[in-house]
């Protein structure tokens, strides 16, 4: 059994405004440590799966600080998509050019921006889940059991009644509003949707084959280009003809052949910088900074402050984040609307600030 990762790093992480930038998202950032999530993502399949094996698949914004980051990597293993079409095209694009190299290898499909500190049991749970997938050419993705009824994930439900760790899936369920998200926590067989996959090569592509027919002949199309001279402009003229779904709505939801795995290690997909805050050591008033801060009278208050000195005096709950050209103030229960100034900016055509 030979293991590949493929690594999705194609996001722009609007939620992380002003600090993630179209050419340096959230994913080549370091949030959380001297490395970027990136590097740590890469970092975390050491000892498991060769760097030969790794891919990246990307966009060409990002292509080159990647390769920077990642110099340990073959540069042709990082995967350019000439276009965002989500992730059930990107995850193809990855799987024909490993199918090229690595017949019936089990790809392990990764986010590039998660938090995972127990590299350990988080390796356990991946070959448990690889030996898995190999031998009973399922499909398997990975649940987190969920701490709070939060509104910020997809839920996944197993059946409980089965004595196996790898559970059949009985349905994918869409982010909630509060009330069901509750529901699902009491009922105790609701797991967060990881975004962490594990399947054979071969096997998704003949999932892909039967409930998406119409990526599969693009893939196809690709494929027989690969290691061509005209296998750019194939990949831009064939994919900028895809549908832009998620593996999950196009695959996960629709096939009888997904199992999933708990995964009993920590784990944050850092979803806003209010999740960072509750990933940080605070002092005793809950407050965090990041570089020269200076806090009076104030509460559970996050600073990263970039190149400025900044100070904040009698405040409760806030987020204040700068950058040389931009600075964010946003009261912690209102991150996720972060996105909505990159929505603005783009609007108003301000694309230095994108």
């Amino acid at each position: 059994m030979e293991l590949v990762a493929v690594i999705m790093a194609g996001g722009v992480g609007s939620r992380f405004w002003p600090k993630s930038r179209a050419k340096e998202p959230k994913q080549l950032l370091n949030l959380f440590s001297e490395n970027s999530m990136i590097q740590n993502t890469v970092e975390r399949m050491n000892g498991l799966v060769k760097n030969e094996n790794i891919y990246i698949v990307t966009n060409k914004v990002q292509k080159d600080l990647i390769a920077k980051q990642l110099s340990q990597l073959p540069l042709e293993n990082i995967i350019e998509e000439p276009f965002g079409k989500n992730t059930a095209a990107a995850i193809g694009l990855a799987s024909i050019v490993i199918d090229s190299k690595h017949k019936d290898a089990v790809t392990i499909v990764l986010p590039a921006d998660h938090l995972i500190n127990d590299k350990e049991e988080f390796q356990r749970v991946i070959k448990e889940a690889s030996d898995f997938a190999y031998s009973e050419k399922a499909l398997v993705t990975i649940g987190i059991n969920p701490t709070r009824p939060d509104t910020g994930y997809g839920y996944i439900q197993i059946d409980e009644n089965e004595t196996e760790t790898l559970h059949k899936v009985l349905r994918f369920a869409e982010k909630p509003n509060l009330d069901t998200a509750k529901r699902f926590l009491e009922s105790g067989d609701f797991f967060w949707n990881s975004g962490m996959f594990i399947w054979r090569v071969d096997v998704i592509l003949s999932e892909i084959a039967d409930h998406m027919l119409d990526l599969f002949e693009g893939l196809q199309t690709i494929s027989q280009s690969i290691e061509t001279d005209d296998f750019e402009d194939v990949l831009t003229k064939v994919y900028g003809e895809l549908k832009s779904i998620s593996i999950d709505y196009g695959i996960m939801e629709n096939s009888n052949n997904v199992r999933l795995i708990k995964g009993s290690f920590d784990w944050s997909d850092v979803g806003s910088w209010d999740a960072v805050y509750h990933l940080l050591e605070k002092d005793t008033k809950g407050n965090v900074g990041k570089g020269d801060v200076y806090f009076a009278n104030s509460n559970g208050t996050y600073i990263n402050a970039g190149n400025k000195f900044t100070a904040v005096i009698g405040v409760k709950d806030l987020l204040v984040i700068n950058t040389d050209d931009a600075t964010l103030v946003c009261h912690r229960d209102y991150a996720q609307d972060v996105k909505l100034i990159v929505d603005y900016l783009k609007m108003n055509k301000k694309d230095e600030l994108l």
